[in-house]
């Protein structure tokens, strides 16, 4: 009876925002504008990287990747979710599903993994500066990406396995407005605390282990920082990591919101505006903070922007 449920379900319908009737076309309007400006401000950043010399250092180089990573990160929710926004018909297929889950989780945890690769990076530069380019050498640097890469794809296997082989027999409506792990799951007939434990020992992995790094790093960077004489050089030392900081706080912070708890505690509607945040403001936040916050690279857009509009006069 169960395997005969199981494979009734052929498609899930992600209840999103309908309970807000109206509002919805404003809310697609919204989150539209943020998404364009979300993709522009991206392009915007690793274009930048890209003709700039002067960015071609390792900082820049995960900065670049993060931004391509950002920017695949929210094309696999934001259209779906603009879609559903004024459609009627909010499904998505069960192979849907599970690739969007497969595709979320993957460059969540890649993400999550560059932006501990990043504080390791100021790490060196601050601590160990003589030996910065032997250390972090472009070679690691390569390395480090894959590292993230293969490691964030390879859990968000564990995961789609962890959830989609449970028998979903009781409904195939998601609470949600993408295919997340706690809204799906719920679905499942059967029990699933052994699943939960693991993607949640996961997570513990992909948010915690990093967080705790990242926050070991920032320990010896501030000591090392006090040591400097000067207070102009605190002052930049203090701000090439200021960018960085804001964003691991937003982003490990909204994540272990929804993630580092059990999934009894999924509360639909708070979670949802959090899910908002970190798939559509966060992936926004990154650019704008390293490009508002870092003088190097505002310097560099305004090269950029110069050299394009002169080349047009021409």
């Amino acid at each position: 009876m169960t395997r005969h449920n199981q494979s009734m379900i052929t498609e899930f319908i992600l209840v999103g925002f309908s309970n807000l009737g109206d509002l919805q076309v404003l809310l697609f309007f919204i989150f539209l504008l943020v998404y364009l400006t979300t993709l522009m401000a991206n392009a915007t950043i690793m274009t930048v990287i890209r003709l700039d010399r002067t960015l071609h250092i390792p900082m820049y180089f995960f900065l670049f990747v993060l931004s391509c990573s950002e920017t695949c990160y929210t094309l696999v929710i934001v259209p779906k979710m603009l879609t559903n926004l004024l459609s009627t018909s909010q499904t998505i297929s069960f192979s849907g599903c599970a690739a969007q889950l497969y595709f979320f989780v993957g460059l969540a945890c890649t993400n999550c993994f560059l932006i501990a690769v990043m504080g390791y990076d100021r790490y060196v530069a601050i601590c160990n500066p003589l030996n910065y380019t032997l250390v972090v050498s472009r070679a690691t640097c390569v390395q480090l990406v894959l590292a993230s890469s293969c490691c964030g794809f390879l859990i968000s296997v564990v995961v789609n396995v962890l959830v989609f082989t449970v028998p979903f027999c009781a409904s195939n409506q998601i609470n949600h407005f993408f295919c997340d792990i706690s809204p799906v799951i719920k679905l499942a007939c059967t029990d699933t605390n052994l699943k939960e434990m693991a993607i949640f020992f996961l997570s513990i992995l992909v948010l915690l282990v990093p967080f705790v790094l990242i926050f070991i790093s920032y320990v010896f960077i501030v000591s090392t920082i006090l040591k400097i004489a000067s207070a102009e050089g605190q002052r930049k030392a203090f701000a090439t990591c200021a960018s960085h900081l804001t964003v691991v706080i937003v982003h490990y912070g909204c994540a272990s919101f929804i993630y580092l708890r059990p999934t009894s505690l999924y509360s639909s509607d708070k979670d949802r505006l959090v899910a908002v945040t970190y798939t559509v403001i966060t992936p926004l936040l990154n650019p704008l903070v390293y490009t508002l916050r870092n003088k190097e690279v505002k310097t560099a857009l305004s090269k950029v922007l110069s050299r394009y509009s002169s080349a047009k006069t021409v």
